[in-house]
């Protein structure tokens, strides 16, 4: 209820807004555009036009994305869209920021599995033809949405580029990739659903960006985490062929979650033990799509946990290799030729998922950290995380970060970056379109400077929205000046296919360095790595 009065209210407030002196411009015949389907109704705010929960599919539970239904008259597109329905509690949110870290704020909408929907910003409703940056929202394959974080707002970055940006909502976790293709041909590709979701989105935007200024022939994709591994999963999906241009992989590459895939003996385990858990028999398969969403979570959960312990190849809620939609993975078999011509940009942050386990007790670690240890409770710390290799680990830290301190290499992170290189080697090995490597090292100073270089802290600067993101990255001029950076290197590479700086090779191993000094190292970690990855098999 409460959902619906804001709406509502937000619906009058544009209504009545005085045109002439206000920042938000809305009306009749504002913003109006056609579309598949029927017209939408935007607003414009600060010169931008903007358009919230626009519909690009609909779906039945459990099975693929179906064309729009047409519709009379107008359509609102004020507020941001039902997102697809997931556990949103601590315990089965994939970030725990929101609820450990309170300088966070996550925002959670309306569930639902009809949660087709995206959200676009454009200087102008003209003819053209801006680059296209597409966003994949993070929360691996099992949570978030497309407006999860303030800083996923795509205004300025829409205005600082001229580019026109678009975000993209998809159905999740078990509604998106329960492999019930065993139990008949209608669940044939219920395994890839919430990928399926995505193609269709881009399917839209190819068909329709053109009225919001956007150019279907330069369409470049970036994503952060679970959203980084969504568009490594395009690279290697048939149908997704031709639909973009360009990709941005943050801090998502990892196997079963991008590189590799699970293959359908895991995943048809898993939803056996679903069905199991819902008591539903297996001739009688049909039944689960009548099931309410918490009891589907409880099951589905339950049975991933279940598969896992027996040994079964499966991380989480992920895409499938079945043959068909997924052929191959992307680690093991190298790019296709399908993306032999896209350009890619692939990083991480220094530290992680390394710093984020200290956002539980951020009232302790704010004033206890690695910025006021003295120089023995350092040594001590080392010596118990990496024994007598210690000293190694930390020579080897400095040269890769010679700006750095010792103790930051107490968390040097490697799942991440490991994967990354893998990626970048592979892309690099067709020999044809460029590949980049980056490193985000910026330490966020809030609270004492505890959480550091962490996982998602590059992501207020690539959309260059340090103003609605000052209570986790400070706000100072240090954090503007590398959001310009930033956020002009990623629109400058969906432009031209060009960050700025020098591509990746396996023999130069080119990484731009993001800090409040930025500069380009080559095989500036490849000793750290090695020394830790060896650590990490111990």
């Amino acid at each position: 209820m409460k959902r619906k009065i804001f709406a509502c209210a937000l619906i009058i407030a544009l209504a009545f807004i005085n045109v002439s002196s206000a920042e938000i411009i809305s009306g009749p015949g504002v913003a109006v555009v056609e579309v598949d389907g029927g017209k939408i109704q935007g607003y414009i705010r600060n010169g931008i036009f903007t358009y919230h929960g626009v519909p690009y599919a609909e779906a039945e539970i459990f099975m693929p994305p179906a064309k729009l239904k047409s519709w009379d008259g107008i359509k609102t597109a004020l507020n941001y869209g039902p997102m697809s329905p997931q556990d949103i509690s601590p315990e089965g949110d994939m970030f725990p920021f929101h609820y450990y870290w309170p300088l966070w704020e996550g925002r959670n909408y309306a569930q639902s599995n009809n949660c087709q929907n995206l959200n676009i910003w454009t200087p102008a409703l003209d003819d053209k033809k801006r680059p296209v940056m597409v966003w994949l929202h993070g929360g691996g394959f099992e949570a978030g949405n497309s407006a999860a974080e303030d800083v996923y707002d795509g205004e300025n970055l829409s205005r600082r580029g001229d580019i026109v940006v678009v975000s993209i909502n998809h159905r999740l976790n078990v509604l998106g990739f329960l492999d019930l293709s065993a139990y008949g041909e209608e669940f044939k590709y219920s395994g890839n659903l919430g990928m399926l979701d995505i193609v269709a989105a881009l399917e839209w935007i190819r068909d329709n960006i053109a009225k919001f200024g956007g150019d279907p022939e330069n369409i470049t994709l970036f994503g952060q985490s679970g959203g980084g591994a969504k568009i490594l999963t395009l690279m290697g999906m048939p149908k997704a062929a031709g639909l973009f241009h360009k990709g941005i992989e943050q801090s998502g590459a990892v196997d079963l979650m991008g590189i590799t895939f699970p293959d359908q003996k895991a995943t048809r385990r898993v939803a056996e033990l679903t069905l199991q858990n819902l008591g539903i028999a297996p001739e009688n398969a049909k039944q689960i799509r009548d099931v309410p969403f918490d009891k589907l979570f409880a099951a589905g959960n339950a049975a991933m946990k279940k598969a896992i312990e027996e040994g079964c190849a499966v991380y989480s809620w992920s895409p499938v290799k079945d043959g068909d939609l997924i052929p191959n993975d992307i680690g093991s078999a190298g790019f296709t030729e399908q993306v032999k011509n896209i350009p890619l940009m692939v990083g991480s942050t220094l530290n992680e998922w390394e710093t984020v386990p200290l956002l539980v007790n951020m009232k302790t670690n704010q004033s206890d950290n690695k910025n006021f240890w003295d120089d023995a409770k350092v040594n001590e710390k080392l010596r118990e995380k990496y024994g007598d290799k210690a000293d190694a680990v930390v020579s080897a830290f400095m040269k890769a970060y010679p700006n750095k301190k010792k103790a930051d290499a107490l968390y040097a992170e490697v799942w991440i970056r490991e994967g990354a290189l893998r990626i970048l080697n592979a892309k690099a090995a067709q020999n044809a379109a460029p590949v980049y490597s980056y490193i985000f090292a910026w330490e966020t100073p809030v609270m004492g400077g505890y959480a550091m270089a962490y996982h998602c802290s590059e992501l207020p600067f690539v959309f260059n929205n340090i103003a609605l993101s000052e209570k986790i990255t400070g706000g100072g001029e240090k954090a503007y000046a590398l959001a310009d950076i930033m956020s002009q290197a990623w629109i400058d590479f969906a432009k031209t296919g060009n960050p700025g700086w020098e591509a990746y090779t396996k023999d130069k191993g080119a990484a731009m360095i993001f800090d409040n000094e930025s500069k380009v190292m080559y095989h500036h970690d490849d000793e750290l790595m090695k020394i830790l990855m060896q650590n990490s098999k111990h």
